[in-house]
């Protein structure tokens, strides 16, 4: 489904925003964890470099077509 309504748009970067933030605050509190779980730490930083990818795709959508 494609997003063109900037409502759905807005809402949805939003959303990935929330996610990305919370995803640092996980990475950061997992890093301080002696014992933490490698693998999981690179798994979650590789959903949060994802997630920035989505976020730049929609801000993205967001910017006027000046060719148009």
């Amino acid at each position: 489904m494609m997003l063109e309504d900037p409502a759905l748009i807005r809402e949805k970067l939003e959303a990935l925003k929330v996610e990305h933030r919370d995803l640092d605050q996980v990475i950061m509190r997992l890093a301080e964890d002696p014992v933490q779980d490698q693998l999981q730490v690179t798994r979650l930083k590789k959903r949060k470099l994802q997630l920035k990818d989505a976020i730049a795709r929609l801000e993205s959508r967001l910017i006027p077509d000046l060719n148009a």
